[in-house]
């Protein structure tokens, strides 16, 4: 069922979301060569905590860690490790949620480390702008599939592919809520978008195949079936009247570069 949010509950729903924010900017200050990713999600847990709140993604179905840190080839879900050292050229995914004052934040962003590729920073640029087409159709009297088909049709355009097996979805009051939210689809399909929805958008672009495949040993992580890279940026909207009101920000964490 998809429950609207008063505009109150969006202003929290915001306060959480832009928490989520500022985190990802202090964890990205320290994503350079020779760090790990469990170090990076022992900065994100500390600020989140710092600041009156609670890592929504620690325990949620048994996930062990803060935040979500996928390197290169995963494409998201992964488990940070004291064994697994960042280096120059990756690429690194930090997924982060929140919940501040009962209110669920949840977002985002690729980082870049060092000297990547252009091929990869091209997939970088081109889903952070399928992210925002995505968002542009967060209107009321939209559907659901108008913002998957917006991310679809820039993404394959440009040569990359869509993830299918995982989507966005409603977010507020828990970490995932009705409705469920593709990065592909046709226009007019859907559910209808109503103001007072709130959703997290987040394309899963793959420079390569569309195929993923599911770690065996934890449950979580999910790569690339042809170990190229993948890229992944998230924000979380509300459904405007006229305009969609996007509550996450990346400014706190495109200044820190």
């Amino acid at each position: 069922m998809i429950r609207l949010k008063t505009q109150e509950e969006i202003e929290l729903i915001r306060e959480s979301a832009l928490l989520v924010g500022k985190t990802l900017a202090e964890v990205g200050k320290y994503v350079k060569p020779g760090v790990t990713t469990a170090f990076l999600d022992k900065i994100g847990e500390q600020f989140i905590r710092d600041n009156g709140a609670t890592p929504v993604f620690k325990g949620y179905n048994g996930f062990p860690a803060a935040l979500c840190i996928s390197v290169n080839d995963v494409v998201v879900h992964g488990i940070p490790s004291e064994d697994m050292f960042i280096k120059d050229g990756d690429i690194v995914s930090i997924d982060c949620g929140t919940n501040l004052n009962g209110y669920i934040g949840d977002s985002a962003y690729t980082f870049t480390c060092g000297e990547v590729r252009p091929e990869v920073l091209r997939l970088l640029k081109v889903t952070k702008e399928a992210l925002y087409l995505g968002l542009e159709k967060c209107v009321e009297g939209n559907r659901v599939g108008d913002i998957g088909h917006a991310i679809q049709t820039h993404c394959e355009k440009n040569g990359y592919t869509v993830v299918r097996e995982l989507c966005g979805h409603g977010v507020g009051l828990k970490l995932h809520e009705d409705p469920s939210v593709s990065n592909f689809g046709v226009k007019g399909t859907g559910p209808l978008l109503k103001e007072g929805m709130v959703i997290a958008v987040e394309p899963m672009i793959n420079l390569g195949s569309k195929n993923v495949k599911f770690s065996q040993e934890d449950g979580w992580t999910c790569r690339t079936k042809d170990g190229k890279p993948s890229a992944h940026f998230e924000h979380d909207v509300a459904i405007g009247k006229h305009a969609p009101d996007i509550l996450s920000s990346f400014e706190p964490i495109e200044n820190i570069k």
